[in-house]
């Protein structure tokens, strides 16, 4: 019990770094939410004025809540891949590589304190942009699934930190250039997701793609529960499917990052930067 409460505390002390570096660059953080704010209001005006750019007569509230929902589920989901898949970056970017990973603490409890800040982080930033955006459009959601959409999102976060985990391995194997290619892997994912769309538009070959994204799930899933109103029981197909991914993704990234990190501390990797 001492001991848990130990890695607890060694997890939360990454939280509070975490947040502490926040503070020290909040310029960035700062041109960071305004372009967040801005990219939300511009897709979500693109559903306002649908009707104005076809011509037809359409239901442009229910437009705006199906590109709302995706912008903002695909805002958090993004941050959450982003911080941990940034994992080894952040410390190289600090200088306290070294320390962090000579530190009388488990990969995991590192790892650990890593995916609480970028989920209180995330659920922080989309807030503020959902709360902004809420002030441009009235937003009709009487009938939605509240805590169905809940169950969808943690769910969700439990398959992108599998994916944030795998994908940190990249800039630890290649520093000059790993930081880069994991923003490849969040295009893909963005690409084939139907973040502002249904995946029913993309190509027949690229279909197949997108029902390996956990991305596409939660979407449907969150669509399903705020503009449809389904009940918990009628998203169990999706919930069943982001726990799978969830529980492969998870134990096969530790193991992965396991053996990454063995490589690059004995190929002397772990302290270059370029």
């Amino acid at each position: 019990m001492i001991q848990l409460i130990r890695e607890l505390g060694a997890s939360y002390a990454f939280v509070e770094r975490n947040f502490n570096l926040v503070k020290r660059y909040w310029g960035w953080e700062v041109v960071w939410l305004m372009y967040s704010i801005a990219n939300a209001l511009s897709i979500t005006f693109i559903g306002a004025g649908t009707e104005a750019v076809t011509g037809q007569k359409i239901d442009t509230n229910h437009m705006i809540l199906y590109l709302l929902v995706g912008t903002l589920v695909w805002h958090y989901l993004s941050v959450v891949f982003d911080n941990v898949s940034e994992l080894i970056a952040w410390e190289r970017w600090e200088g306290t590589i070294e320390y962090t990973f000579m530190a009388p603490i488990t990969r995991s409890t590192h790892m650990i304190g890593q995916t609480l800040f970028s989920l209180v982080y995330g659920l922080l930033h989309t807030g503020l942009i959902l709360g902004v955006v809420a002030l441009f459009f009235q937003l009709d959601l009487r009938g939605a699934n509240f805590g169905g959409s809940v169950l969808i999102l943690l769910s969700g976060s439990l398959s992108f930190i599998g994916l944030g985990i795998v994908a940190s391995v990249l800039p630890l194997l290649f520093p000059e250039r790993g930081a880069q290619m994991t923003h490849v892997i969040q295009a893909l994912l963005l690409l084939f997701s139907g973040v502002y769309f249904p995946i029913s538009v993309l190509p027949g070959w690229m279909q197949p793609l997108a029902r390996l994204s956990p991305a596409t799930y939660v979407l449907e899933g969150m669509r399903a529960a705020l503009l449809d109103g389904a009940g918990t029981g009628e998203l169990g197909g999706h919930l069943g499917r982001l726990v799978v991914i969830g529980v492969v993704a998870l134990p096969l990234g530790l193991a992965i990052f396991g053996q990454a990190e063995k490589y690059a501390k004995r190929t002397g990797k772990l302290k270059r930067s370029g």
